[in-house]
C-alpha cells in the first residue's frame, strides 16, 4: 500500500497544472524559507561530535526518508550547538563522544510523521520501533504530535559512544527487524553504549528513569543525563535520548526551512 503522504503529494500535482492553465504559465514555486542567522551547522561548531542522522535514511519508524531532510547534517541554534560543544569537551576527556540522531526538525517533517501515523495500513517498521504499541495509540500515548520542540531548533536526540568509535552498519530495507527494547546484541547494531533500548523506541522502557532499567544501562543513561544537565539542557523523561536547551532562543517559533546548508545564513 502506498504511504498516505505519497498519495497526498500525487493528488497535489493536478493543482499545479490547473494553476498553469489559469495563469498562462507554470505555477511559481514559493522560495524555500531560510534559517535565521542564529542557526548553524553543528559540524562548524564542533566537528568531533558524531552525526548519524536517521530521518534522511529509511531506518526510522516510518520506514522511508522523511520530508524536509535534504542533507545528513545536524542544524541547531548556535546557543544549543555551543552547549553541546561544552558537553563534548567533558566527555572526550573521559573517553566518550556524543552522537546525534536528530537535531532541528522542519515542520514539514513533523507533518510527515502525522500523516504516517494516520495511515494505519503502514506497519512496515512496527517490529523494531513499536512492537508493543498499537498504531492507533501513537497520538494518545504521546509518541506522535502535531508540533515538536525540535522545530524550534534547540532540541536534539543523542547518545554516547565509547571511543574509539566503531562504525555502525547501514540498514538494509526489508531486512528482518528486532525489537528496540531487546538485549543490545539482539537489537539493530549501534555503536552507542547500551542505553537499554534503541533510539526512537516507542515503549515505556525508553523512559529515562524507568525502574526496570538498572545496572550498566541506568549508569549509561545517567552519564548522558548528568553531562547534559551540567551544561544547561533538560531531558524529556519519556525519551532517554531527547534534550532541550534551557532558555532556548525561539521558545514559541516552529520553523520549516529544510535541513540543508543552503538554508543557513552563513
Amino acid at each position: 500500500m502506498p504511504k498516505l503522504t505519497t498519495v497526498l503529494r500525487t493528488l497535489a500535482l493536478p493543482v499545479a497544472a490547473l494553476l498553469a492553465v489559469a495563469t498562462g504559465g507554470p505555477a511559481q514555486a514559493r522560495p524555500e524559507p531560510k534559517a535565521p542567522p542564529q542557526f548553524v551547522a553543528l559540524h562548524d561548531v564542533d566537528p568531533t561530535i558524531i552525526q548519524e542522522m536517521r530521518y534522511i535514511t529509511p531506518h526510522n519508524f516510518t520506514g522511508a526518508p522523511v520530508d524536509g531532510y535534504r542533507k545528513p547534517m545536524c542544524v541547531l541554534t548556535r546557543a544549543a550547538a555551543e552547549g553541546l560543544h561544552r558537553v563534548q569537551s567533558g566527555l572526550l576527556r573521559r573517553g566518550y563522544s556524543l552522537k546525534v540522531y536528530d537535531c532541528y526538525r522542519p515542520q514539514r517533517a513533523v507533518d510527515d510523521f502525522v500523516a504516517w501515523a494516520q495511515d494505519l495500513g503502514d506497519q512496515t517498521m512496527k517490529a523494531e520501533f513499536y512492537p508493543r504499541v498499537d498504531k492507533t495509540r501513537l497520538f494518545a500515548d504521546g509518541y506522535i504530535a502535531e508540533k515538536s520542540g525540535h522545530s524550534r531548533g534547540s532540541t536534539m536526540d543523542l547518545t554516547v559512544v565509547r571511543l574509539p568509535a566503531l562504525p555502525t552498519r547501514a540498514y538494509r530495507p526489508g531486512e528482518p527487524l528486532t525489537a528496540c527494547y531487546g538485549p543490545k546484541d539482539q537489537r539493530f547494531p549501534d555503536n552507542s553504549i547500551d542505553m537499554g533500548t534503541g533510539f526512537d523506541c516507542f515503549d515505556t522502557l525508553a523512559h529515562t528513569l524507568d525502574p526496570r532499567v538498572q545496572g550498566v544501562q541506568l549508569a549509561n543513561r545517567l552519564l548522558l543525563k548528568n553531562a547534559m544537565e551540567a551544561q544547561g539542557f533538560t531531558n524529556l523523561p519519556e525519551e532517554w535520548w531527547h534534550y532541550t536547551l534551557n532558555g532556548e532562543p525561539f521558545p514559541d517559533t516552529y520553523f520549516d526551512f529544510p535541513v540543508d546548508r543552503r538554508s543557513l545564513s552563513s
